[in-house]
């Protein structure tokens, strides 16, 4: 279990990101579509897993817009911006703000992503959606970098994961 704090409340997710260095778990998520995506589907290409609460929270959506910004510019890379909101909500949020270099995934349908990132908040007010996280993986799915946000009102080390893609 790890804990995090919601202004400055603890509260606890599953357990522990993924590690650095190791295979990242496969996932099947829901695109705007409503089909059906899975790890694989990305192979050879690097991945930003973008991971937070809800889109329509304020912090939520800024990672949204500076990963849209920051992945206009990156060679080989993808962003996943990933929730359990519902893929009609990431569709309306990325049409009013002229989302167009990120990927929104949702985790509505059985939250199999959430548990196997161990990211899922097991008590508290947001029990049962994800806490802010970014992964980072390579093109053979390997993580490359993890950060779990402390403080899930803050926003991700951006740089931070940035330049872990550069490095690899």
């Amino acid at each position: 279990m790890a804990t995090v704090t919601l202004k400055g409340n603890e509260i606890n997710t599953m357990g522990s990101l993924p590690t650095t260095g190791s295979k990242a778990p496969d996932f099947q998520l829901t695109k705007n579509d409503l089909s059906s995506v899975n790890l694989s589907d990305f192979q050879g290409s690097k991945l930003v897993l973008n991971i937070f609460p809800s889109v329509d929270t304020g912090t939520c959506a800024q990672s949204v817009r500076q990963f849209n910004e920051e992945a206009a510019e990156l060679d080989n890379t993808i962003v996943l911006c990933i929730s359990k909101d519902l893929p009609f909500a990431q569709a309306r949020f990325c049409g009013a703000e002229g989302i167009q270099n990120v990927e929104m995934l949702s985790d509505f349908r059985d939250g199999n992503f959430g548990r196997a990132y161990n990211l899922e908040f097991t008590d508290g007010p947001l029990v049962s959606l994800h806490s802010r996280a970014v992964v980072v993986l390579d093109e053979n799915g390997t993580v490359l970098y993890t950060e779990q946000v402390p403080e899930i009102v803050d926003e991700p080390n951006y740089k931070a994961a940035l330049e872990a893609l550069m490095d690899s």
